[in-house]
């Protein structure tokens, strides 16, 4: 179990809303908790947020790195019944998307509404039992025509899900935006680890809450661009295959409670990744591993060629059902994956050099 201190800022992180594109309500709270020990912070015209701890001029910049936006929806259409007809923002799946409630999120604020499913008695008539895809589905906002719908929402209007976070166990947390908003927990405690051992550093520290992960890692691009630190410890959430159903020959072996997975591939930085396998070893940190070839599908395909390259690592972190409104991680893991991104920063020395020749 987490800290109540910690619970609480989780809490607040799950429970905010924060699809790809309308970050900055998260984004917020992320601030004030990591500002509050940092020597300063600093935000992007998107809204990606990062804050720093200034320990020698002289020395590398380390950056720890998530992301701050989950998947949604949008409103597409309104019809002259006043139903809303929706898209998706990121990879969003429509197979799981009917008979759940959502919230739309309009200037102002909230606005209720269920996406509708037709009776199973009614099924065989219509053909409604077939797959859908998200033209096929539609939210009811209760109201009776386009112009009531129009004084509640636009097109445009971001939707979620309504769905709440809870701890299933001692160790299991499942909810929905778990992808990636636990990543920005992991780099906010890690980034206050720091913080609290300053003593201890011997290099800058930079920690990156980016926004649009979800639809092609733009937030990283932009702020790694602009900050291009010495190198970058990046984690997301990667597939727990130990759930029935998935093949390990194609998916490889990951299971949830079994420690964070580190990436081997082209964007993962050898020198820098052999580093935080060695510190693991150290720390006596259990890790898995996995491959990836061309892409890693985080950010760290945004980060490591900016400018003139910015080695990477890439720590991920378990999850089943992904992109689902029950995602689940274990706490243990979480744990794990903060103290490992902790101490890789504090093993780095201020002549820290990542060539490979």
């Amino acid at each position: 179990m987490l800290e109540e201190e910690k619970y609480e800022f989780l809490e607040k992180l799950l429970s905010t809303p924060s699809p790809v594109g309308h970050e900055a309500k998260g984004q917020k709270i992320w601030l004030e908790y990591t500002e509050a020990v940092a020597d300063r912070t600093e935000t992007d015209a998107y809204g990606s947020a990062a804050a720093f701890l200034d320990i020698n001029p002289e020395a590398p910049t380390i950056m720890l790195e998530a992301h701050c936006d989950e998947i949604g929806m949008v409103v597409q259409h309104i019809d002259e019944s006043g139903f809303i007809y929706l898209n998706r923002l990121g990879g969003s799946d429509p197979t799981i998307a009917r008979a759940r409630r959502v919230i739309i999120h309009n200037r102002e604020g909230q606005v209720s509404g269920v996406i509708g499913h037709t009776a199973i008695h009614l099924q065989e008539k219509n053909g409604s039992n077939k797959q859908p895809a998200w033209k096929d589905l539609f939210v009811d906002l209760g109201v009776s025509n386009k112009e009531e719908a129009e004084k509640l929402v636009q097109v445009g209007d971001p939707v979620t899900y309504v769905d709440q976070h809870e701890m299933i166990n001692d160790d299991r947390l499942i909810g929905r935006a778990l992808d990636n908003r636990i990543g920005g927990y992991v780099i906010a405690e890690a980034f206050r680890t720091l913080a609290s051992r300053r003593d201890s550093l011997n290099v800058n520290v930079a920690a990156l809450n980016a926004v649009q992960e979800e639809i092609g890692g733009f937030g990283a691009r932009m702020m790694s661009y602009r900050l291009h630190p010495d190198a970058a410890i990046i984690t997301d959430v990667t597939h727990a295959t130990d759930s029935p159903g998935i093949n390990q020959k194609e998916h490889g072996t990951v299971k949830i409670g079994n420690g964070p997975v580190l990436t081997h591939g082209a964007a993962a930085h050898p020198v820098l990744t052999h580093k935080v396998e060695d510190v693991a070893g150290r720390k006596n940190i259990t890790i898995q591993h996995e491959a990836a070839g061309a892409r890693t599908g985080t950010d760290t395909d945004s980060i490591f060629h900016q400018k003139t390259g910015i080695p990477c690592a890439l720590i991920s972190l378990p999850l089943r059902y992904m992109h689902s409104p029950v995602e689940m991680v274990s706490v243990k893991d979480v744990q794990d994956l903060t103290e490992l991104m902790a101490e890789t920063i504090i093993a780095s020395t201020a002549d820290e050099s990542f060539k490979v020749i």
